[in-house]
């Protein structure tokens, strides 16, 4: 599997480029793009709306998705744009990609209750299913996912760490596992490692975020 189309900016601050050009919270953008022809939100967290950067990336015919209960962040911040908001479990297209609202939430912890609705996203990109994870535990529903890549939290303290993550990933089975979400404002650099290191042969780990 190549990923050599995906860059993990920082956090987890995704592109994915193909056919169409692909990010999932935008945050800390260096540079004004303007290359966007989705921009995912999958949660109001400043680490992953961040109303700069969407802007940096956003171009006149960029859709913007959120979930449902972001109206008033995302017009207050994409007012020119298209804006598309979801329910978890929702699918849809979007511009010509298969797109589907993946629950994402907290289990116990109180950072991202059940109750918001927050969400990550499976999007379908020339052939290749992408689950971005966004802010969550490996929660039930997780279960019987289905995606070629998955770019999964590994930081812990608010999500799942790492070898909760991995073990979600041995049971997904993806053919490619990226970590995000360590290194920075959470997590430790080596938590990659530990990830790489639990995580099932045959399951290609890359690594996209460097210390």
């Amino acid at each position: 599997m190549n990923t050599e189309n995906i860059t993990v900016n920082t956090q987890s601050s995704i592109r994915i480029a193909g056919s169409k050009v692909l990010y999932f919270d935008p945050f800390r953008i260096e540079g004004e793009p303007h290359d966007a022809d989705i921009i995912f939100i999958t949660h109001a967290h400043y680490d992953h709306f961040d109303a700069e950067s969407i802007r940096k990336v956003a171009k006149a015919d960029t859709v913007i998705a959120a979930p449902v209960g972001m109206e008033k962040e995302i017009r207050a911040a994409a007012e020119d744009l298209e804006r598309i908001f979801l329910s978890p479990g929702e699918s849809m297209e979007i511009s010509g990609v298969p797109v589907q609202a993946i629950p994402a939430y907290n289990k116990l912890k109180p950072f991202h209750p059940r109750k918001n609705k927050w969400i990550g996203y499976v999007a379908m990109l020339d052939g290749v299913r992408y689950y971005v994870a966004g802010d969550t535990d490996a929660v039930k529903e997780l279960a019987d996912l289905y995606c070629d890549v998955a770019l999964v939290p590994i930081g812990g303290t608010y999500t799942m760490n790492a070898k909760e993550a991995a073990a979600l990933i041995n049971l997904i089975r993806p053919q490619a596992a990226i970590p995000t979400h360590y290194g920075d404002i959470v997590g430790k650099p080596d938590d990659a490692g530990v990830f790489e290191g639990l995580v099932d042969a045959g399951i290609k780990v890359e690594r996209k975020l460097y210390f």
